[in-house]
């Protein structure tokens, strides 16, 4: 339209890349149980003003989509305390055993949260759940050649996990529900749109279980 400029339009490749910045201090300002909150002062430039940011000091954490063989996916409710809800979510957990390849903990918390294992992997999405407070990295895993955990083996869930409720539900549907505004975790969220995407290539292009994660705080 007349009068309105348009953004110039670009062959170059979208993609998130480091950015070092000049650190002048760093604090820890609270210790909690699973993360710590530190305050870093930085310049963005020589010359430019000191910046103070609070954020939380996050491990970072993995989640799991499951699809069985007919193409559904589980779904498991657990009751988040901070929002009051009980979330539809998919199998997560924080990275906290150190040293712990990334794909073996996914696979850790999918025995642990919904007892089962998987014979194939791959990455779905990687992201940071809120990059203006937090250093949290999560990646998203697509599990599939889904069998049960042998009921001897099994973890046995305490607190808000003993009440954890499983469900499968076909794709589409999760797609439609989240849509509709009906599920709200993030890990589900992501896992499903980006699950619905990359069937249309049956799956085909998605990097391997063990790609590289440079985006994770231990990578960098």
């Amino acid at each position: 339209m007349p009068g309105i400029s348009e953004t110039p339009r670009t062959s170059r490749q979208v993609s998130d890349m480091p950015s070092p910045r000049r650190l002048l201090s760093t604090s820890k300002v609270y210790e909690g149980r699973i993360w710590d909150v530190v305050s870093d002062s930085f310049q963005l430039s020589d010359g430019t003003d000191t910046l103070v940011r609070d954020y939380i000091d996050h491990p970072g954490a993995v989640a799991v989509l499951p699809m069985n063989v007919d193409g559904e996916i589980l779904l498991l409710k657990q009751y988040r305390h901070p929002v009051g809800m009980d979330l539809w979510e998919i199998p997560a957990g924080l990275l906290d055993v150190e040293g712990e390849d990334f794909v073996v903990g996914a696979a850790r918390e999918l025995a642990e949260e919904a007892d089962l294992v998987a014979a194939t992997w791959n990455v779905l999405v990687d992201f940071f759940n809120s990059p203006g407070s937090s250093s949290e990295a999560v990646r998203i895993y697509l599990a599939r050649g889904i069998s049960d955990v042998p009921v001897a083996d099994r973890h046995v869930r305490t607190d808000e996990e003993a009440e954890i409720e499983l469900h499968w539900v076909p794709l589409e549907d999760a797609v439609k529900a989240v849509l509709e505004g009906r599920l709200h975790n993030p890990s589900a969220v992501l896992g499903i749109l980006a699950a619905a995407a990359a069937k249309a290539d049956g799956f085909t292009g998605l990097r391997p279980a063990n790609a590289p994660w440079p985006a994770h705080p231990s990578q960098r």
